[in-house]
């Protein structure tokens, strides 16, 4: 705690040195988070640098009331957001009960996968598709609140978050991979 205090100190007084600490430290979790989201590496770096431009402009807001790292995981996430909202990927998809007849159950799951592995697979995704997909399996959003983040329909998420679940499972089986694994 007290070397992000530190970190954050010297942020606030614009302490060029400090605020480089700050960048690599947490600029590769924070790629790897942009990537998720945005499939061209490019694109994701200007979206970290992006980001990284709100951390320090607005570092003077942080309070300690969360993990330095989760504050700065949602600026993050948010700057992704907003690069994917002038995009529109969830705009023309069907509902959730258009699909409703070929998802699979609700009580599947994804088997375990190596991480880079389903990484992989999950930046193959649509955009739209992606983006609720990590919304809401990796960070944990539920749908009324992705709902609200990207300006979209409940029904939207939804539908969206199924697709994306057929989607990685169908590629899974066209792979040819086992259902408790990945060798890579």
């Amino acid at each position: 705690m007290q070397d992000e205090y530190a970190l954050v100190e010297g942020c606030r007084r614009q302490d060029r040195i400090v605020q480089r600490q700050l960048y690599e430290r947490f600029a590769g979790k924070l790629f790897v988070l942009c990537k998720r989201y945005i499939k061209d590496p490019d694109e994701a770096e200007d979206v970290l640098q992006d980001a990284f431009v709100k951390i320090y402009r607005n570092i003077d807001s942080f309070r300690f009331e969360c993990p330095l790292e989760a504050w700065l995981k949602r600026i993050t996430i948010n700057t992704a957001l907003k690069q994917l909202r002038k995009e529109k990927p969830w705009d023309n998809t069907a509902d959730v009960q258009d699909l409703a007849p070929i998802l699979p159950q609700a009580d599947e799951s994804l088997p375990t996968l190596n991480y880079k592995y389903l990484l992989q697979l999950i930046q193959e995704l649509p955009p739209g598709c992606r983006t609720v997909f990590n919304l809401y399996a990796i960070e944990g959003y539920n749908h009324p609140e992705i709902a609200e983040m990207l300006d979209i329909a409940e029904g939207t998420s939804k539908s969206q978050y199924s697709r994306a679940r057929m989607l990685l499972q169908q590629k899974l089986q066209s792979d040819g991979h086992p259902a408790h694994g990945h060798p890579l």
